[in-house]
């Protein structure tokens, strides 16, 4: 049995661990609320331009423009890997990666040459671990507050690359926030452009008529101006739902590393008290030996 001295050392470290899983639980949660907000805020937007894009797009046709065309040789793959910079979040940048080795593992047998740009330390990291060829980092951003500007100058240099033949494809990686207690590992096409599919909802009588809308300038310029922007759309969005989902994550690990400090002190206050016990009874029967001894 472990003496008083180590299992009270062992309490004390413990209550120290708890104090600072707690705080780190409050931080947490108090930049999950920044950043879940300005996910919902952003999130009407980026479904309304997707709608309209999907309707200009659906006029002009799938080959009105190079970013809605597949190629058809696929040599090299871009994989924009959004993680955290820093970890004791759970198995948030674990799950993130083996998104990414997956879909690595699936195109393995295609001779495809992959390129990556990474949002944040942990994927970083991995890349260069894996040997992997790492174009572009961007390190402390994510987990943040994500200005559109940081989304808008990647996806111009994401767009470039496309059309001038580097990359014929082009994919991220992101952690979608569902909920609190659910964040999903999500692989994205950004080029070239899926086709958008567009919201059908049966007409009522409380639905009202859309006009069709006149494009000015042309549909063509419209969707050329379009269609980039779209890239910079998605790739911040996957930006804030990766920054709350980091938030959210970190603090459900916090908070079960609490509760796991809880029960720790738990047992160690009963070993503790089992070891006080054991040694007040080794006391008590060293006295009644003595004092039989000089009775005798």
């Amino acid at each position: 049995m472990a003496s008083l001295k180590d299992v009270k050392t062992k309490i004390g470290a413990v209550r120290k661990t708890k104090q600072i899983t707690r705080a780190m639980n409050m931080v947490a949660t108090s930049r999950l609320r920044g950043a879940q907000k300005n996910m919902a805020a952003f999130r009407p937007y980026a479904m309304k331009f997707a709608e309209v894009l999907g309707s200009v797009a659906d006029k002009m046709g799938d080959e009105s423009n190079a970013l809605l065309v597949p190629r058809e040789e696929i040599r090299k793959v871009h994989i924009v890997l959004c993680t955290s910079d820093r970890g004791l979040c759970g198995g948030f940048n674990a799950h993130l990666i083996e998104k990414t080795e997956s879909f690595l593992q699936e195109r393995a047998d295609e001779n495809i040459g992959f390129s990556f740009t990474n949002f944040g330390k942990k994927g970083r990291d991995w890349c260069r671990k894996s040997g992997m060829t790492v174009e572009r980092e961007h390190v402390g951003i994510v987990g943040t507050t994500i200005g559109f500007n940081i989304a808008s100058i990647e996806g111009r240099k994401l767009v470039d690359a496309y059309l001038e033949g580097v990359n014929d494809e082009v994919y991220i990686v992101f952690s979608k926030f569902v909920n609190m207690g659910s964040q999903v590992p999500t692989l994205q096409q950004l080029l070239p452009i899926p086709p958008i599919e567009k919201r059908e909802t049966e007409p009522d009588e409380n639905s009202v008529f859309l006009a069709e809308h006149i494009c000015e300038p042309s549909p063509q310029e419209l969707l050329g101006e379009l269609l980039p922007k779209n890239v910079h759309v998605q790739l911040y969005s996957a930006l804030l739902e990766t920054s709350s989902s980091e938030h959210a994550a970190r603090m459900t690990a916090m908070d079960n590393a609490t509760k796991a400090c809880d029960d720790m002190l738990e047992e160690l206050t009963l070993v503790y008290n089992k070891a006080r016990q054991a040694a007040i009874t080794a006391e008590l029967m060293d006295i009644v030996g003595g004092a039989e001894a000089l009775k005798g």
